[in-house]
């Protein structure tokens, strides 16, 4: 597996899909999307706290006729519409988000059920925590697109001039806080995976950016040399 630079390519849809390595890319993309999906159901089955944008999925379940997984999906196509008027453009990797994550979610919470020890739950938990930063670096590492929560947080930052740092806290802050009010799961989960997913990112990134052939322009304005973007569902 080929080690790289931690700058991603600053790439638009069409020159994603021409920037070499397509079949290894699609595989690595596809891989970490499923794991994703693994990810927030172990988390979700551990009940002891949500990341931010599952607390605000999670609490929307209680309130529509919907499974977490269809909400989860429904979220992303409406998060997807505030692209339009930042401009951006979704790539293959934003529509596979999409379709795959909340689809998985789905299948393997109707398989893995809830542990009533404790410690079991707290395993999962933290076994979906790493999961998480590892499918997270994953489909950022195959570069071809951002999930929809991501592209929402570059695209603002693009357009305010605000830090990638400001608009993420704050877009977080605003799921917890409404995800909560809805009946979320907010908990200890909450707090480690705030965290350390970053440093997970960060740590699992290097080892699986795919290098671009032929060489792609490197600068994403919003991602400076040596930065790494935290993860969100995708």
């Amino acid at each position: 597996m080929p080690t790289t630079s931690t700058v991603l390519a600053d790439l638009g849809p069409g020159a994603q899909l021409r920037a070499g390595r397509l079949p290894r890319r699609l595989s690595q993309l596809l891989a970490g999307l499923v794991l994703y999906g693994v990810s927030m159901a172990m988390m979700i089955r551990g009940a002891l706290g949500l990341d931010p944008w599952d607390v605000f999925h999670y609490g929307l379940t209680g309130h529509l006729p919907l499974s977490f997984g269809a909400v989860v999906t429904i979220v992303s196509l409406v998060v997807l519409l505030a692209w339009i008027p930042l401009r951006q453009a979704p790539g293959v990797g934003t529509i596979a988000n999409v379709l795959v994550i909340g689809v998985t979610s789905d299948v393997i919470l109707s398989v893995l059920t809830r542990p009533s020890e404790l410690w079991l739950r707290a395993l999962l938990l933290v076994l979906g925590i790493v999961l998480n930063g590892l499918a997270s670096a994953m489909y950022i590492g195959a570069q071809l697109g951002p999930g929809p929560r991501d592209g929402l947080m570059t695209g603002i930052s693009r357009r305010s001039g605000l830090s990638i740092r400001l608009v993420r806290t704050v877009q977080e802050l605003a799921v917890v806080g409404v995800g909560f009010a809805l009946g979320g799961t907010v908990g200890l989960g909450t707090l480690l995976y705030a965290l350390s997913i970053g440093p997970l990112v960060q740590r699992f990134l290097p080892r699986l950016v795919v290098r671009l052939v032929p060489p792609a322009r490197l600068s994403d304005p919003a991602l400076p040399t040596g930065s790494t973007p935290g993860s969100t569902s995708g």
